[in-house]
């Protein structure tokens, strides 16, 4: 039996996670708002947005510094970042 050729490699566009966490951050961030101007009396909404919004801010950092690793080649860097 023959093995399958390997797919191919997503385009860098596809592959680069970085808009998707920029894009959910922001996403919190706009919910925020809305529940701010709209429906402040519900705490449990606004928190919610809220915390969404500052874990996407340290989810970001966190991805950022684990990139930065692995480029300047630590060994204890996750790969294929």
């Amino acid at each position: 039996m023959e093995s399958a050729p390997p797919p191919p490699a997503l385009p860098a566009r596809l592959a680069d996670p970085v808009p998707a966490i920029v894009g959910g951050t922001v996403l919190w961030f706009a919910a925020f708002v809305v529940v701010l101007v709209f429906a402040r009396d519900n705490q449990m909404l606004l928190w919610t947005c809220l915390t969404g919004g500052v874990l996407g801010i340290i989810g970001y950092g966190i991805f950022a510094w684990q990139r930065s690793a692995a480029r300047r080649g630590s060994r204890t860097a996750q790969s294929g970042l």
